[in-house]
């Protein structure tokens, strides 16, 4: 496993990180999910992304009872907030109120004393950021979370939280959108935005669903118990024919770096600067091992030209499709 630095803070996180978004307390047994965050561990992952809407919670409490026995020291344990979790009209979105009852219900579910990384699942129209970004520091200044971060925000809202931010003397290091070959919307000012404030990438999705995997094939019907096959809308968003086609061109170029095409993947993404790290997510332990295969590969620059000149035709690269396309609740 190789390592980055989470923007240009000081944390230090597995490049790649393992993720339990649709998994854990829900798809799987928990037997199954625990065999899958051994096999992080074994392969070197430090890094792990929850939330706490995930399974409605029962996400966090399968992670944290995953890596009880652990040394925390040794981890980097993040998680996130936003999402309704109950039916009051406080139960939800970015106001003092609710990030301060959300960190204590994720601790007490995580099993810990804090996290290393505290997120904004989404950006909060309905509460004003000088109070969500007060919240986030008194959450920091408690010891309840070291770094705080963001998870699918523009590049205005990350500058005008970041300068709030540096105001109150808290460390906002993250933004985690979606990010892979087919969809580089963040490229255009997410990226270089963050460049310039020092805020690094925590991505999801590199694989595009399962789409870059090879699994789906041109004019097939879905794998049953695939993704697809329960019409996920990350999915099915690439699951035409023209895309499929030209995901296939990409055999030949994985195994030109002895990969399998969901490492290209992974490893694709990794080749931006700016990605501190990509987050996986498995349902069996054999797919952690085999994504894990892109940590430290450089992709020299005439497979990535061929990369693009497959994909870019069908790739999303527009910022405004994130309004318009981003599902409502995501990694």
């Amino acid at each position: 496993m190789d390592f980055r630095h989470l923007g240009r803070s000081g944390l230090i996180v597995s490049e790649i990180s393992y993720g339990n978004w649709l998994t854990h307390g829900s798809q799987i047994e928990e037997d199954q999910a625990a065999a899958c965050v051994r096999a992080a561990l074994d392969s070197g992952i430090t890094t792990f992304d929850t939330a706490d809407v995930y399974a409605s919670g029962r996400a966090e409490e399968v992670l944290g009872r995953a890596l009880q026995g652990e040394r925390r020291e040794g981890l980097e344990v993040f998680t996130k907030v936003f999402w309704p979790m109950g039916e009051g009209r406080n139960d939800r979105g970015l106001s003092r109120k609710h990030l301060m009852e959300g960190i204590d219900a994720s601790l007490r579910r995580l099993q810990m004393d804090y996290v290393d990384l505290y997120q904004a699942h989404r950006y909060d129209v309905e509460t004003p950021l000088e109070e969500t970004m007060q919240a986030f520091a008194d959450i920091v200044r408690a010891g309840k979370a070291l770094y705080i971060g963001v998870s699918e925000w523009t590049a205005e809202q990350i500058r005008e939280a970041k300068a709030l931010a540096d105001e109150l003397g808290v460390g906002f290091v993250s933004n985690q959108p979606q990010y892979s070959a087919l969809w580089r919307v963040i490229e255009a000012d997410v990226v270089p935005t963050c460049e310039a404030l020092g805020v690094g990438q925590v991505v999801w999705s590199p694989i595009a669903g399962g789409v870059l995997t090879g699994k789906y094939a041109p004019g097939s019907a879905p794998p049953t118990g695939s993704r697809a096959s329960t019409d996920d809308s990350e999915t099915m968003r690439f699951l035409r024919d023209d895309v499929l086609e030209r995901v296939a061109l990409l055999e030949p170029l994985a195994k030109e770096v002895d990969l399998s095409l969901a490492a290209l993947a992974v490893a694709w993404v990794l080749q931006n600067s700016n990605v501190s790290s990509a987050i996986i997510g498995a349902s069996r332990p054999e797919q952690v091992v085999d994504n894990v295969t892109a940590a430290g590969v450089q992709l020299g620059a005439d497979l990535m030209a061929k990369i693009d000149e497959a994909l870019l035709p069908v790739a999303v690269t527009d910022p405004a499709q994130t309004a318009r396309n981003a599902p409502r609740q995501r990694p």
